[in-house]
């Protein structure tokens, strides 16, 4: 007996120092309330782990490799997600450089109890090796398991954590998993280096590289708000406060070059150093993250362009070896658990080969969890190699080269209608319309281009069935590309915008349902020449038609025959309606219109009678 309670004592010891050395991970919920653990909200895994830093040895990013498999117990739903080193877990705030806390975020589909278990593995570039099991398992943080319990989401209107993860379902629009409602983007595409900014951590702003393009976002201050998030002291309100600004004026997309060395600003990187490429500045991304997570409760989409023509073959020559694999592996790690983005696999790619971007895009699906949407960006390589089901990309993102937008419709056309024929549906979205030089244009020097833009690209790209713009501002202009600093310097345009969006989902006093985008296509049989026409049916077999009016003439629709079509004109610069008189009976054939605001008329047809 005395043995026995020697060795109970013994076995007891054991596990103390085993629970020591391996501390329980914390699990936590998103920044506004990280005491709950809810649906669609970020879900972080906090580990104890092995003491690093930045610049140590075992390098971090390379020589560790952690992943946490989190299962939904009742449906068997399961994600490997990759997990990153944080250096003391309070980065953002502490500057700090090392530390030993290791990190992964769930973003969880569902209510209920999840399970995760940890791999954690130590090797010479085991963490971008192809081999999940790369190294050796590292006790005693290899094999821990836990359990926790996600409640149901609590949230509503623009916050994306009511509304679900965005996904591709084989659609030409991208469609929220919580609520089921179809996504129509209308965002900033500028300015490109929109993380250019100065209360970031980092020598990025004094290293002699383009250091006159670092921003201060100051216009925007007057947009944060007493309780919103900052770090250090009162850092980040500035670009906080711009958050602000787009969604009080009805967007919800914003894009940004995550790594621009070489590039057009060479101000945004992810790495401790202009030169490094195989380790991270983890304050900074941590200060990314505190935006980024910002953005997804005001509703906004975040376009990664994961690089520019520029760089495009800076990382192992553009192929997938060990600096790109980090790259990649870690933006999947920190941000891939936000609810509405795209991977752009680069801006303006003209040098890859057709196997190089095929491998980029094979990345990010096998090694993002949710698989989110993948794009590719076109100037000079039009990228129909990418088409068809032997690739993984899902849309393309469109650039256009006119001053006055007039091929906007034309491109986007093409795309989706190509892209079919090849036998897989791509979302196409129109991300960078107009030329260089000119584009969007500010209010105070607009010209043309605020009407152009509104009738060939705004509109256009609808028409065509695209999924909606992100609005470039040319570079011969103030508040460019390069050097904007006040969205509100296209303040008028964005009104235009917000129109186009609430006629389709219906956000307005017309008392009927969103219209059915996702079973909406292009037809130019329908309306006459030169006007455009969207048709499709909704679920219950209700036709609907779009007309988009370019003439101030009368011209002719022909139309499904229907019981009942409620008609309406729109003004797609004030959002004005014009209700006109039922047609009732229609037995198919030829109807005639006029559009009462000449080229700025969309008439709608749709049975939405009884919808209230």
């Amino acid at each position: 007996m005395l043995f026995l309670r020697n060795f109970r004592l013994f076995a007891a010891s054991v596990l103390m120092v085993c629970n020591f050395a391996a501390a329980a991970p914390e699990i936590t919920g998103p920044f506004d309330s990280p005491e709950r653990l809810l649906q669609w909200h970020k879900t972080t895994l906090t580990l104890e782990g092995p003491d690093a830093s930045e610049q140590g040895e075992p390098n971090p990013f390379t020589d560790y490799r952690m992943d946490v498999v989190f299962t939904h117990e009742k449906s068997g739903l399961e994600y490997r997600v990759p997990g990153y080193f944080a250096a003391d877990g309070n980065a953002a705030n502490s500057s700090a450089k090392g530390g030993n806390i290791w990190r992964a975020h769930l973003c969880p589909d569902k209510s209920g109890q999840w399970r995760y278990e940890i791999s954690f593995r130590k090797g010479k570039n085991a963490a971008v090796s192809e081999d999940p099991e790369a190294g050796a398992a590292l006790a005693p943080y290899h094999g821990i398991s836990g359990k926790f319990k996600v409640e149901p989401s609590d949230k509503a209107g623009r916050d994306l954590r009511g509304k679900g993860r965005l996904e591709y379902v084989g659609k030409t629009f991208l469609k929220f998993a919580g609520t089921g409602e179809y996504f129509i983007k209308q965002g900033a595409d500028a300015p490109e280096n929109f993380l250019a900014y100065e209360d970031f951590d980092g020598n990025f702003k004094s290293d002699g590289r383009k250091d006159h393009l670092v921003k201060s976002w100051a216009p925007h201050e007057k947009d944060w708000n007493a309780g919103e998030p900052y770090w250090q002291d009162k850092k980040g309100t500035e670009i906080i406060g711009a958050i602000n600004y787009l969604a009080s004026e009805g967007l919800n997309a914003f894009s940004f070059i995550p790594m621009n060395i070489k590039g057009d600003d060479r101000n945004v990187f992810p790495y401790t150093d202009y030169n490094e490429r195989y380790r991270l500045d983890c304050s900074r991304l941590e200060q990314w993250e505190i935006v980024f997570e910002y953005a997804d409760k005001k509703g906004m989409f975040l376009h990664f362009k994961t690089q520019e023509t520029e760089n495009e073959l800076l990382l192992d020559g553009g192929d997938l070896g060990p600096q790109r694999r980090l790259y990649y592996r870690e933006l999947i790690a920190r941000f891939s658990h936000h609810l509405a983005l795209n991977w752009n696999l680069g801006e303006e790619i003209n040098n890859a080969s057709t196997s190089q971007k095929k491998s980029w895009a094979e990345f990010f699906y096998k090694n993002d969890p949710y698989h989110h949407h993948i794009v590719i960006h076109n100037m000079g390589n039009p990228h129909h190699d990418l088409m068809g089901e032997g690739s993984r990309l899902t849309g393309m993102s469109v650039q256009t080269n006119k001053p006055d937008f007039r091929n906007v419709y034309s491109r986007v056309k093409n795309y989706i209608e190509r892209a079919k024929k090849a036998g897989k549906v791509w979302a196409v979205a129109c991300d960078e319309p107009g030329d260089a030089q000119h584009a969007l244009r500010p209010d105070n020097d607009a010209g043309s281009s605020h009407q152009d833009a509104r009738r060939n690209a705004l509109w256009g790209t609808l028409m065509a069935g695209g999924w909606g713009n992100e609005w470039y501002f040319g570079y011969k202009h103030a508040h460019s590309d390069l050097t904007c600093q006040d969205f509100r310097s296209r303040d008028a345009f964005w009104d235009c915008c917000r129109v186009a969006v609430e006629f389709f989902k219906a956000e307005n006093d017309s008392g009927r349902k969103a219209l059915p985008v996702e079973n909406m296509r292009c037809r130019e049989d329908l309306a006459a020449a030169p006007n455009r026409c969207l048709s499709g049916k909704d679920k219950a077999g209700k036709n609907c038609l779009v007309v988009q009016a370019m003439t101030a003439k009368e011209f002719s629709v022909k139309a499904p025959a229907e019981k009942l079509y409620k008609a309406g004109w729109m003004n797609s610069k004030t959002g004005e309606w014009e209700i006109l008189s039922d047609i009732e009976n229609h037995k198919g054939g030829e109807l005639k219109f006029k559009s009462p605001w000449s080229k700025d008329g969309i008439l709608l047809l749709y049975d939405w009678a009884g919808e209230n």
